[in-house]
């Protein structure tokens, strides 16, 4: 694991005096003084903490290149939203099957326990849905949750999975993989299909119209009452942490960039530099999941689970 250190934002009086009980192993002491010498924090996560289950990033090594749908094309196209639900119903083959891993197990305890402080909320900028699975209950998913479909004309949702049938029972002819891999499947379901021209996309059954995933689309806005929720956590937290993002969009930047106009202290855990490193208290490049464990798992509470 490599630390890597930029210009780092000053720790307050409280954080520099906190002498630990116990530093996680493999956890830098200095991240540790950030989380267990304050009251509460927010996290912030990012594609990279669902690569360990399967899932791949949009810019990590190995990750699939390529254009994402934008919500204009999507739209105006029926032959886009049938090469888009052609790649889809490949990339829920392996998407549908994903399970929390370590790093997600690790943030609902850490919500659940309020070790090693009260865990304000989650922001995930991910639609894969794991927080969720893993048990996280305080959690704005900022880009919808691939597990929902949304008819555009009618607003009805759906499940993902009901939708996958539908077109299973359209393209009896078309197989689906299992597993495609990371170079062949993006972090939001969309995988490789050379051949999708005469794929079958099934309509809204309640109204005919267009169904699209819940999620928001390149092009798209972020609902305002998500961001307006994420934004009140940020404001009355004490710290954030960001973990697996490399911040390169501003729906994940702009909560960090908050924390750093409040001069709250910012840990950033990811593999490989991000648009926040300059705003960053400590910077640990290192295992997602074997970092976020190392923090909530070590240790024991000084006033018991659950708060201080």
């Amino acid at each position: 694991m490599t630390r890597i250190v930029g210009t780092p934002r000053p720790l307050d009086r409280a954080l520099q005096e906190w002498e630990p009980t116990g530093v996680p192993l493999g956890v830098p002491d200095d991240a540790w003084q950030a989380l267990a010498g304050v009251g509460s924090c927010v996290v912030v996560t990012g594609a990279g903490v669902s690569t360990d289950s399967g899932v791949p990033d949009y810019r990590g090594r190995g990750a699939q290149r390529g254009t994402p749908m934008q919500l204009a094309d999507f739209v105006s196209s029926e032959t886009n939203r049938r090469r888009y639900w052609a790649r889809g119903y490949q990339g829920w083959a392996a998407m549908g099957v994903a399970a929390p891993n370590r790093g997600h197990a690790a943030i609902a305890a850490w919500e659940d326990a309020g070790w090693p402080c009260e865990l304000t909320g989650l922001i995930t900028q991910n639609v894969d849905g794991l927080h969720l699975q893993a048990g996280s209950h305080r959690v704005v998913e900022l880009h919808g949750s691939i597990h929902d479909v949304r008819c555009l004309d009618c607003d009805e949702v759906t499940s993902r999975q009901l939708m996958q049938d539908r077109m299973a029972l359209a393209n009896p002819h078309v197989r689906t993989v299992t597993w495609r891999g990371h170079p062949e499947l993006r972090p939001d379901g969309d995988a490789v299909v050379d051949d999708w021209h005469d794929f079958v996309v099934p309509a809204c059954e309640s109204c005919g119209g267009v169904l699209k995933p819940d999620v928001v689309f390149f092009g798209e806005t972020v609902p305002r009452s998500r961001v307006e929720r994420a934004r009140d956590w940020v404001e009355r937290t004490e710290a954030v942490l960001v973990a697996g993002s490399s911040l390169s969009v501003m729906s994940g930047l702009r909560f960090v960039r908050q924390a750093a106009a409040r001069g709250l202290p910012i840990i950033i855990i990811n593999h490989g530099a991000t648009r926040g490193d300059d705003l960053a208290s400590v910077r640990l490049d290192g295992s997602v999941s074997n970092l976020l464990e190392g923090l909530v798992g070590a240790g024991t509470p000084r006033h018991g689970a659950g708060g201080r």
